[in-house]
């Protein structure tokens, strides 16, 4: 019992440096769901990837862990020079108690406004700015991360559904084709789902729609 309380009751330097990292890594493990989410490119690449899935109408074909796995491997790979450059100049030398807590958080957040910024429309920044009554920042460093990070994911919603409507319409065409040729023959308690629901994926096959949607993925960031 004595040893524990030694333990804890030891305020040399070192201790509380350690105490403090693993504050901040359990912080920062906590927070993770949210940064990955709204201040990634994540949000953009998940609704995506659903539209894909809705406008084929294959249900649940992918499975929602196959998209969430697909999803967070290509933000890591469009991410990385962002995340190696918060490791180079803020977790690094933090760990290394070369640069303070401050000095890591604005060293941190520097490359991910950079990010943002470049994909977030004006109109949306404006109207955070004007709600929260601040002055038109002079440079990107100059935004704040709490106007920043709802701008941009309202951003970046918006841009997902674009993408999306465009991928819907050729399907949108397929189902109407289909169920205007079954009306013609009279069959119209056939549901038109299931004559076109091939067709589609014969479609979606021939023009290798996997690697078109993650090139339009890629090329968009």
């Amino acid at each position: 019992m004595n040893d524990i309380v030694q333990l804890f009751g030891n305020n040399s330097p070192q201790n509380i440096s350690t105490s403090v990292q693993l504050l901040l890594v359990l912080t920062v493990l906590s927070l993770a769901p949210s940064i990955l989410i709204l201040m990634t490119c994540f949000t953009r690449i998940v609704i995506v990837l659903s539209f894909v899935r809705t406008s084929l109408g294959t249900q649940q074909m992918p499975p929602n862990q196959v998209l969430m796995g697909l999803a967070l491997f290509m933000t890591f790979f469009i991410m990385n020079p962002v995340f190696t450059e918060v490791n180079q100049k803020a977790l690094t030398p933090l760990m290394d108690n070369k640069i303070s807590i401050d000095e890591a958080y604005t060293n941190a957040e520097k490359p991910f406004k950079v990010f943002m910024s470049k994909h977030t429309r004006q109109k949306d920044l404006e109207l955070f700015l004007s709600y929260a009554k601040k002055e038109k920042p002079k440079s990107v460093q100059d935004i704040p991360l709490s106007t920043l990070v709802p701008a941009y994911a309202i951003s970046e919603i918006k841009t997902a559904f674009q993408i999306g409507f465009m991928i819907f319409i050729p399907f949108l065409v397929i189902d109407m084709i289909v169920a205007s040729v079954l009306m013609s023959m009279g069959m119209m308690m056939l549901p038109p789902v299931m004559i076109s629901l091939p067709f589609k994926i014969l479609l979606f096959v021939m023009v290798d729609g996997w690697y078109l949607v993650v090139k339009s993925l890629l090329q968009s960031f």
